[in-house]
């Protein structure tokens, strides 16, 4: 990694830092009650951006905060780890015989069935909600210093969109602030695009964190 590089990600995590440990309380959102952030950052970053998120988490500690980290990819596969019985072996072997025949209808087959438990409500996003809800709970009061960081989303590319995640978690959050690691670019002031592949999205009220890259 570059100098540049690490520069555009030091830049974003330094003004992340400064908003969350402001002296009148965590300014990570410009709209009141509306406390979610977003850190785009480059995918071939990964290893990078999760080391200083790392350091950023026992800063924070280290000032007396809580901090909860959620992987994404962890909650799909425990709610895989849910099936019946033989039900996942039979959906691999099924997505194996319609490659064979065609990729394309094999991948339709397969976002068919990853939508089920990554999309709408009831989805990742009820498992993250619930996540938050219980470190809320533990905090040691009401008005502790708190922020969950939501990161991994590259692991379910391409069959997930994190601004269905964001609006479906938006009021069931205790008004913990919540960061969203983003891997993807960002496109004007409001846009990103998910790993750099798909269509910009626009549909993002958080505040972008996106440094100087």
């Amino acid at each position: 990694m570059s100098h540049r590089e690490r520069t555009y990600l030091d830049e974003a995590l330094r003004s992340l830092r400064a908003d969350l440990l402001d002296p009148e309380g965590p300014r990570i959102s410009t709209t009141r009650k509306y406390n979610f952030a977003i850190l785009p950052y480059r995918p071939s970053d990964e290893r990078e951006l999760r080391k200083q998120v790392k350091k950023l988490t026992h800063e924070l500690k280290a000032e007396g905060w809580s901090v909860l980290s959620i992987a994404l990819h962890r909650l799909l596969l425990d709610r895989l780890r849910t099936l019946e019985p033989g039900h996942l072996e039979s959906v691999v072997a099924r997505e194996k015989r319609l490659h064979a025949r065609d990729p394309q209808r094999a991948l339709t087959h397969l976002t068919e069935f990853l939508a089920r438990h990554i999309e709408g409500p009831d989805g990742l996003a009820a498992d993250v909600a619930r996540l938050i809800a219980e470190f809320k709970e533990s905090l040691p009061s009401p008005t502790s210093p708190a922020v969950a960081f939501v990161g991994r989303a590259g692991a379910l590319y391409p069959f997930f969109r994190t601004s269905a995640l964001l609006r479906h978690i938006d009021g069931h959050t205790g008004d913990v602030p919540v960061v969203f690691l983003y891997p993807g670019e960002s496109r004007g002031s409001t846009a990103l695009s998910f790993m750099g592949e798909l269509e910009p999205d626009r549909d993002y009220r958080p505040r972008i964190y996106a440094g100087a890259s």
